[in-house]
């Protein structure tokens, strides 16, 4: 069994990966700042407090310690890849970098997306700098390296619209909402669970040294059909207009990178080369599932849902777009 270390291990795709390692009999160490999280961990994981952007913290935290495997949930931008490499070459046996499937090229020119297909997207600052964290990993020496690009992956906490639990609460009060586009273009949505089936086996495997995965499930949805299953969860009958991703960039820019620069382009993936490594990565938690998982989670406790006043507002004004070119 292994000796993991990762660095976050409270979020979306950390927290399951750390429950699925554990359940496998690895020994699991999660490095962060100690903030609550609505994720609970596994009692045997060992916790250890630090910050990662004061690296004198994380050395103070692990001291002489080594690891077959580091993974690092929160690094975004190539100074923390470089921070990493500063701390982990020669104290680890596989350094894991959790960069994007959003830094594939926008708009793909072919699918299924394989571990091939150009790292290019000029749309979204974000994926840039997945791509400029990659390009100094694969330029480093001394440290075995993995690359993973997750594409949507999510859990009960997580909606995948744009918009988060008001989107729920206006379809149940018979609102309009928004699908950007006509709604036709396919996406992929994983499971975390699924996930961590294919994180954790690639950790302390040689065979995934110096290579790059996707890891996404293969059932991909039409947008509408995204909305139209949250509904059915929620006992809801949606009311859902149409409006361009650019248009709704405009009004709210703060959704345009992730739009323009992702879900507005069908996305579909081979995971070949994942499955060669790990065979036992097939993804089983379909959406209509995962759908009731969220919209339980969220009835579970009133006060996880919030709907945000302001994004009402902008929502309506998305939606007025819709009903005037109508």
């Amino acid at each position: 069994m292994a000796n993991l270390l990762f660095i976050g291990g409270t979020g979306i795709i950390s927290a399951a990966a750390v429950h699925r390692a554990t359940a496998l009999g690895h020994q699991v160490t999660v490095l962060n700042r100690g903030r609550s999280s609505s994720r609970t961990l596994p009692e045997q994981t060992e916790l250890l407090t630090a910050d990662v952007r004061d690296p004198d913290s994380v050395r103070s935290a692990l001291g002489t310690r080594e690891f077959d495997a580091v993974v690092d949930f929160v690094a975004f931008v190539p100074e923390h890849v470089q921070t990493d490499l500063d701390l982990f070459t020669g104290r680890t046996g596989q350094y894991v970098f959790i960069s994007s499937a959003s830094a594939y090229q926008k708009p793909p020119v072919t699918v299924p997306v394989t571990e091939e297909t150009p790292l290019v997207n000029p749309f979204w600052q974000y994926s840039r700098d997945k791509i400029a964290c990659e390009e100094l990993l694969r330029g480093s020496s001394g440290i075995n390296w993995t690359i993973i690009r997750p594409s949507h992956t999510y859990d009960r906490t997580a909606l995948p619209t744009t918009g988060g639990w008001t989107i729920i609460d206006r379809m149940r009060r018979g609102l309009p909402v928004f699908v950007h586009g006509d709604g036709t273009s396919l996406w992929t949505l994983t499971h975390t669970d699924d996930h961590a089936v294919a994180l954790v086996g690639l950790l302390a495997n040689p065979a995934a040294y110096g290579e790059a995965y996707h890891i996404t499930n293969e059932a991909p949805l039409a947008w509408n059909d995204i909305y139209l299953k949250l509904a059915r969860a929620a006992a809801a009958e949606p009311n859902l207009v149409h409006v361009a991703s650019e248009t709704i960039a405009a009004i709210h820019p703060a959704w345009g990178p992730g739009l323009v620069g992702d879900k507005a382009y069908s996305m579909i993936f081979d995971n070949s080369k994942v499955r060669t490594v790990v065979p036992e990565f097939a993804p089983v938690i379909d959406f209509d599932e995962g759908a009731r998982q969220i919209i339980d989670w969220y009835d579970a406790d009133e006060s996880r849902r919030v709907v945000d006043p302001e994004e009402n507002a902008v929502i309506d004004r998305i939606c007025a777009v819709a009903t005037s070119v109508g």
